[in-house]
């Protein structure tokens, strides 16, 4: 295909290389085209590029299903306990917390910074149930690891009695 083909052509067949806001329907089409490419970027909102990889939140997580057990591994470098919160509601673990800006008095201005600072929240749904009172969480050089024991499923049958109806 050239390059030729891709131009908008009138009826005389001479091209149409109109500028600014002389042609409305030219600024239409523009208009049109960005607004269709905002709401198809709008859908990559939750997922951030960085670098080329994709990305899925902050903070990154991990979650492992073991046979008694889930263990949910968290990255929050530079955090301390009292900076996160850990709930469970409705099967669902939820992650929040606020990470800082290390901003002294005296210091100048940053010119370019890729850290993440603000608060966050993740909302991790489990497929079982847990104990939540028996979960522990331990903060270690900056990698949180959370563990939740699955909720003891009643694997024996019950035998129910018939009586007779009177």
């Amino acid at each position: 295909m050239s390059v030729t083909q891709l131009i908008p052509w009138n009826r005389n067949r001479t091209a149409m290389l109109q500028t600014g806001n002389r042609d409305p329907f030219f600024s239409l089409q523009r208009e049109v085209n960005r607004l269709f490419d905002d709401m198809w970027n709008s859908f990559d909102l939750p997922l951030s590029r960085a670098g080329g990889v994709l990305q899925a939140g902050w903070p990154h997580i991990e979650l492992q299903d073991q046979n008694e057990q889930f263990v949910l591994t968290v990255e929050v470098p530079g955090m301390d306990e009292k900076d996160i919160d850990i709930q469970f509601v409705d099967q669902c673990v939820i992650l929040s917390g606020e990470r800082k800006e290390e901003r002294g008095t005296g210091q100048p201005d940053q010119h370019y910074s890729e850290r993440y600072y603000g608060r966050f929240e993740r909302r991790i749904p489990l497929s079982a149930e847990i104990e939540a009172d028996k979960a522990k969480a331990v903060l270690r050089n900056g990698v949180l690891s959370v563990t939740l024991p699955k909720a003891q499923v009643q694997k024996r049958g019950k035998r129910i009695a018939i009586s007779k109806a009177a």
